[in-house]
C-alpha cells in the first residue's frame, strides 16, 4: 500500500498526533511517498487555482475578484468574509467583516472593536458582481460554508466542518456547487469518530471515578467550540457528576455563547470553586497552553486528559504525559468528508490545511477533479497558543502557494460600498495587533 504526502515529510509532520501516525503507518509496511505539487506535470493542475476561476490564491488569501473580498485571509485587507471565530480564520485588521450572524457574539469577542456585517443563514447579499450567502458548517457557533454565485456558476468554500451532532451550533447544512472548496485535517481513512454520547459517558465515568478518589478531572480541550460542547455534551447526558470549574479563557467564551443564546451549565473559577464547594473534587476545562501552569497547581491531585481527535492515534497521550485521552474533534472524520464532498454534487473539489494529497488522490480515483491547495489554514493540528486568551488552529503556518505572481491593486484605493445594508456597528475600530495567528 502506498501513502501520498504532499510537501517534506519532515515539515508536515511536526505535530505529535502526525507524527504517530506516520510511525503506525511505516511498521504497517505502508509505503510513504513524499508528492510536491511542482513535479505534476507539464500541465500543473497541482497549482489548483488559475487566474480565471471565481476564486485564486493570493497572498493574502482566497480571493473573489468578481465580488472584491477574501475569505479568511491571513494579511489585513479591505473586505474579509470570515467562516468563524478560530484565529487561524478570523484575524485582526482587516477593514470591514462578514460573518453569519450566530458568530457575531464570538467575533467580538474573539476579535475586539471591529466593523462587523452579519448575514442570516441562507440571507444572500450582492457583491460587486456576485451574489454571497452562508451556510452552517457545524463546526463551532456561528461557523458558516461561503457560496459564492456568479453567472451561473456556484462556488463554496467549507472553512472548518463536522457532520456529527453539537448541541451548541447549527448542524452542517450540505450545499450544493459546482466546485467545493474542502478541509482536510483529518483525511485519512483511520480518523473516524465515535458518537458523543459514547464520548461524553467516558469523560462523566472518568470523572466520576476521579472525585471518588478526591482527585480533580483536568480536561485540556479548545477554549472556543471545544470547552461548550463538552459542557453542553454532558449537561444534555445528564452526566454532571460534581462543580465544573473554568480557566479565564474558557470563561470568556462561555459568556460569548450565553450571550447569543446558548445554553450551558453553570461553571464557575478556581477562587469561586474554593468558596462555593467546600474541595469538592471538579472538572476543570482549560486549553492546552495551561498544562503544567501555576494555575493547574491550585487543584492539588488531579488526573490529566486532552479531548481532541489527535487521540484516535495511538502514543498520542503518552508523548503529551497524559493520563486519558478522549477522541473529541469539531472537524469531520473521513467518512464525514467523503459524506460531505459527494452531498455538494461538486464537479470539482479543492482541498485545502491537512491531508490533501490522500484525499485527492481517493476522490481521483473515483473520477473526480481534486486538487491540493496549500493555505495558511491550521486546522486541530495545534490549536492553542501560549497565554491568556487562547487562539484555535495554530500549526505552524505553511507558506501561502502564490500562483499567478503579484497581489491585487489595493481594495481601499477605491472605497468601495459595503458589504451589505445592516452592518453591526456596535463597534468600528479594530484593536492595535496585526493580521498574525492572535496569541492566547
Amino acid at each position: 500500500m502506498r501513502l501520498l504526502l504532499q510537501g517534506q515529510i519532515g515539515y508536515r509532520l511536526p505535530h505529535f498526533g502526525t507524527l504517530a501516525l506516520y510511525k503506525e503507518l511505516l511498521r504497517a509496511g505502508v509505503e510513504i511517498i513524499e508528492y510536491h505539487a511542482a513535479q505534476a506535470g507539464p500541465d500543473r493542475e497541482s497549482e489548483t487555482l488559475m487566474s480565471r476561476d471565481l476564486v485564486v490564491l493570493r497572498p493574502e488569501g482566497l480571493y473573489c475578484e468578481a465580488g472584491g473580498f477574501f475569505i479568511d485571509p491571513w494579511r489585513p485587507v479591505d473586505r474579509a468574509v470570515v467562516t468563524h471565530a478560530h484565529a487561524d480564520h478570523a484575524r485582526t485588521g482587516h477593514r470591514r467583516y462578514l460573518a453569519a450572524g450566530e458568530a457575531r457574539e464570538v467575533m467580538h469577542a474573539r476579535l475586539g472593536r471591529i466593523s462587523l456585517q452579519t448575514l442570516q443563514w441562507g440571507e444572500s447579499v450582492k457583491q460587486g458582481d456576485v451574489r454571497i450567502s452562508l451556510f452552517p458548517a457545524g463546526h463551532i457557533l456561528g461557523s458558516a460554508q461561503v457560496r459564492i454565485e456568479h453567472r451561473g456558476e456556484v462556488w463554496v468554500v467549507s472553512g472548518d466542518y463536522k457532520l456529527e451532532t453539537d448541541p451548541t451550533c447549527k448542524a452542517f447544512e450540505p450545499v450544493r456547487c459546482d466546485t467545493f472548496i474542502t478541509e482536510s485535517t483529518f483525511g485519512l481513512p483511520v480518523y473516524r469518530w465515535r458518537p458523543d454520547a459514547q464520548t461524553m459517558a467516558e469523560i462523566a465515568t472518568w470523572w466520576a471515578d476521579n472525585a471518588a478518589n478526591g482527585r480533580a478531572s483536568v480536561l485540556l480541550c479548545y477554549a472556543l467550540g471545544k470547552a461548550q460542547r463538552i459542557q453542553a455534551g454532558l449537561a444534555r447526558a445528564h452526566a454532571l457528576a460534581g462543580p465544573i470549574v473554568v480557566h479565564g479563557a474558557v470563561a470568556a467564551v462561555n459568556a460569548a455563547y450565553r450571550e447569543a443564546g446558548v445554553n450551558l451549565p453553570v461553571a464557575c473559577g478556581v477562587t469561586d470553586w474554593r468558596r462555593a464547594a467546600g474541595g469538592e473534587a471538579p472538572l476543570v476545562l482549560a486549553p492546552p497552553s495551561a498544562a503544567g501552569s501555576p494555575w493547574l497547581s491550585r487543584f492539588g491531585e488531579s488526573s490529566l486528559a486532552f479531548a481532541s481527535g489527535w487521540m484516535r492515534v495511538r502514543g498520542a497521550r503518552r508523548r503529551r504525559a497524559l493520563d486519558r485521552g478522549f477522541v473529541l474533534s469539531d472537524h469531520a472524520d473521513w467518512p464525514g468528508l467523503m459524506q460531505a464532498i459527494e452531498a455538494s454534487g461538486a464537479q470539482r473539489v479543492i482541498v485545502t490545511h491537512g491531508f490533501e494529497a490522500a484525499i485527492v488522490r481517493h476522490l481521483s480515483e473515483r473520477g473526480i477533479a481534486a486538487h491540493a491547495l496549500r493555505t495558511e489554514f491550521g486546522g486541530e493540528a495545534g490549536a492553542e497558543s501560549d497565554g491568556e486568551v487562547p487562539s484555535e488552529g495554530g500549526l505552524e503556518a505553511s507558506p501561502a502557494l502564490t500562483l499567478d505572481g503579484a497581489a491585487p491593486a489595493s481594495l481601499l484605493a477605491a472605497s468601495p460600498a459595503e458589504f451589505g445594508a445592516s452592518e453591526d456597528r456596535r463597534a468600528a475600530t479594530p484593536p492595535a495587533q496585526t493580521a498574525s495567528r492572535r496569541t492566547s
